[in-house]
């Protein structure tokens, strides 16, 4: 039996305390052993509420820790390229939130690190790794809904509190940032190609500065369509539906799927507008993050490769780049 991936986990963000951790401890292959914060108090609680071995009041700590082999790293974004290259120069494997940079010139720095360390790096996209994404691609490649043509997708929640770093511009706050970018990934994961060119348009909080609306228009090669709308002063709603020339797919709760619950994809061949083709699949209970942890120790295990690499995660920022470059130009943008 493969030895479980011990692991040390930077911060005690809410992301990390409340999901990743308690998902990657129901993991095979993953094993949390340690969680460090800059004030010790905080880690120390976080380690007894999680049941952690460990807690460690500096980073510089817990990289020092031989028996840490991975690193998770949810710090507030423009803290995630820093704290995983000297988290990969200590040593470590590490599995970093998304947006994993703020721009991709800062993103390829990883690839030059990951090259001379021989370790592994990745972007924690967790949808990915979840069944109803993994059903959908099976889908379409099998030509259920006949050619794929465009996809639509929202993505919304309500937080207008200026102390919350998803609302603080200069470190990366804003929604094309925080949840925009799982529109391009996902899009990207089902037509299996990346954008030829981008536009957007973004309205921004006038006292904070961060985009609080942002809807695109991407087009893929064959003159196919992404278009999206994420917004972080909306009311919470997530669907994404997958349009092509004989039906459609639809993904109830896309990104934050329920572990506790099973999630659901309609598939509809288009016969009428009432639905009469429509078919339901309900799947397996799962928790996405679980998933990812374990797919990234078996990684680190060497007993499978990513299959994102960090380059994946450096065109992603090629299309944000763009984006944020087209408000300003007003545009279309390529990569």
């Amino acid at each position: 039996m493969t030895k479980p991936v011990a692991w040390g986990v930077l911060g005690v963000a809410r992301i990390a305390s409340a999901k990743v951790i308690p998902a990657m401890q129901r993991g095979a292959l993953s094993q949390i052993v340690a969680i460090a914060s800059r004030d010790a108090a905080r880690a120390a609680d976080a380690a007894a509420a999680l049941g952690l071995a460990k807690s460690y009041g500096s980073y510089e700590e817990l990289l020092a820790d031989p028996e840490i082999e991975a690193v998770y790293n949810p710090l507030p974004n423009h803290l995630h390229v820093p704290w995983t290259i000297r988290a990969m120069e200590a040593g470590k494997h590490v599995l970093c939130e998304k947006p994993v940079a703020l721009t991709a010139d800062e993103a390829r720095q990883l690839i030059a690190v990951r090259d001379r360390t021989g370790l592994q790096v990745a972007e924690a996209f967790m949808v990915r790794h979840h069944p109803q994404w993994l059903r959908a691609r099976a889908l379409v490649r099998a030509g259920r809904i006949g050619e794929i043509r465009a996809i639509q997708t929202f993505f919304s929640y309500y937080n207008d509190d200026a102390g919350n770093i998803r609302n603080q511009a200069d470190i990366g706050g804003g929604a094309l940032y925080d949840i925009g970018c799982y529109a391009l990934v996902t899009a990207r994961f089902l037509f299996e190609a990346d954008p030829l060119r981008l536009i957007a348009t973004m309205d921004r909080d006038p006292a904070m500065q961060v985009d609080r609306l942002t809807s695109a228009l991407v087009e893929f090669p064959g003159g196919r369509h992404l278009t999206f709308t994420c917004s972080t002063q909306a009311s919470p709603h997530q669907r994404v539906t997958v349009v092509g020339t004989m039906g459609r797919i639809e993904i109830d709760i896309p990104f934050n799927a329920d572990p506790l619950a099973r999630s659901r994809i309609r598939i509809d061949d288009g016969r009428d507008l009432a639905g009469g083709g429509l078919v339901v699949e309900d799947l397996e209970l799962c928790d996405q993050y679980t998933l990812q942890g374990d797919a990234f120790s078996r990684a680190v295990r060497g007993e499978a490769s990513l299959d994102f690499p960090i380059e994946d995660a450096v065109m992603n920022l090629r299309l944000i780049d763009c984006l944020f470059r087209s408000t300003v130009s007003g545009r279309w943008e390529a990569p």
